[in-house]
């Protein structure tokens, strides 16, 4: 069972949709390369493809859109392929799954024992990875009181990022305003009621 470090461990942010994608996707890469040779485990052709596709954006992947880009490279590309792929990258803890979407994001830090913790925005569909040790340790601890057998220690909350959040608000104060008269309307109607209680 995988245990998070007792320390709290650095939030990494929301990437910047005008970030530099090609370094996350490299840098993830060579970390897989490092993992694996450090565990005799052979990231093959295809391991890899798969491994670059998962970490094509900072959104979950479902396993058959994975199958669809596969198929237009690889005439051989099944289900089976994809899947074996994939439970060999989660095996070598170089992505997780993320299970409310049945979906696959990269991990940002392979190697080291933790539980992932995502944050999952509801609008433009990106995810964040956290591991906080602080909340695994309160779920374990829960589990325990409860006399729960605790296998995934995962966390999923949805939410949203800090650039959709903006827009969001924006909306709902909109609505808000629709909604509601303003506070002239209310004023306008209870003065008149006032005359006629005390004429």
């Amino acid at each position: 069972m995988v245990r998070a470090r007792a320390h709290t461990a650095a939030i990494p942010p929301f990437k910047s949709g005008k970030h530099d994608h090609r370094r996350c996707v490299a840098a993830a890469l060579g970390r897989a390369a490092k993992v694996c040779a450090g565990k005799g485990s052979r990231l093959t052709a295809l391991r890899r493809r798969v491994l670059e596709l998962v970490w094509r954006s900072h959104r979950p992947v479902r396993a058959y859109d994975l199958l669809a880009t596969l198929a237009r490279e690889r005439s051989s590309a099944a289900p089976p392929t994809v899947y074996r792929a994939l439970d060999f990258l989660q095996a070598q803890g170089l992505v997780h799954r993320i299970e409310s979407l049945n979906a696959f994001i990269g991990c940002d830090r392979p190697g080291e024992p933790h539980a992932g913790q995502f944050l999952i925005c509801r609008e433009c569909g990106r995810a964040a990875e956290m591991a906080d040790g602080r909340i695994e340790a309160a779920i374990r601890h829960g589990s325990a009181a409860a006399g729960f057998y605790l296998e995934h220690p995962t966390v999923e909350a949805i939410g949203l990022c800090p650039e959709c959040l903006p827009a969001a608000s924006a909306a709902k104060s909109r609505v808000r305003a629709t909604e509601m008269p303003p506070v002239s309307s209310f004023l306008a109607r209870a003065r008149p009621a006032a005359k006629a209680s005390h004429g």
